[in-house]
Formats: C-alpha cells, sequence, structure tokens
C-alpha cells in the first residue's frame, strides 16, 4: 500500500487522538474517570504513532494498525458506558479509526 492508498486511515487515526486527547483532558480530575483517561492516552498515542507508520510507508504498518484498532475498541468500549458528550463524540471516533484500521491490517 502506498502512503495516498494509507490516507483514509492516517486521517482517522489522526481524528481519533485528538477526540481521545479530548476526552481524556476533561475526564482528568474526576476519579471514576481514571479508566477512562488511562484507556484514551493509550489509544491517543498509538493513533499518532500509528498514522506516522503509514506516512511513511512503513512494513510495520499493518502490524501496528492491528494494534491501534485493539486500543481503539478497548477506548470505544470505555467511553460508550459514560454520558458525557465528549466520551460519545471519542467513542465513536475510536469505531471510525479500529474500522479503518483493520482495513490496512487486512
Amino acid at each position: 500500500m502506498t502512503h495516498e492508498k494509507y490516507r483514509g486511515c492516517i486521517e482517522a487515526c489522526v481524528a481519533c487522538a485528538q477526540e481521545c486527547e479530548r476526552c481524556g483532558d476533561a475526564c482528568i480530575g474526576q476519579p471514576q474517570m481514571a479508566e477512562c483517561v488511562r484507556t484514551c492516552r493509550d489509544c491517543a498515542e498509538l493513533c499518532w504513532t500509528c498514522s506516522g507508520f503509514m506516512s511513511r510507508g512503513s512494513t510495520l504498518a499493518a502490524e501496528v494498525c492491528r494494534a491501534c484498532a485493539e486500543a481503539c475498541d478497548r477506548c470505544a468500549a470505555e467511553c460508550a458506558e459514560h454520558e458525557a458528550e465528549h466520551c460519545k463524540r471519542c467513542a465513536e471516533a475510536c469505531r471510525r479509526c479500529a474500522e479503518e484500521c483493520r482495513k490496512v491490517a487486512a
């Protein structure tokens, strides 16, 4: 796959990383949201990493996308448990990103 073919996944990863960072930041300081903060941070970091691997056309992009999809699934599940609007937006971005990452990983 060339860099251009990764475009949709790169865009989904960047959008997801941004939503995860916003969600995690919004949850900081709320003890009952500690797991949400952790999963958002993990997911954001993997999304940024994944977008970098694809941007460089790395031969490891598919493997990193598999890990990113897993992190997105976990984050989406965690955020879906909460009523906050930022959690809902984050969960949706995570679901979209996981779907795109699975296409690359296939």
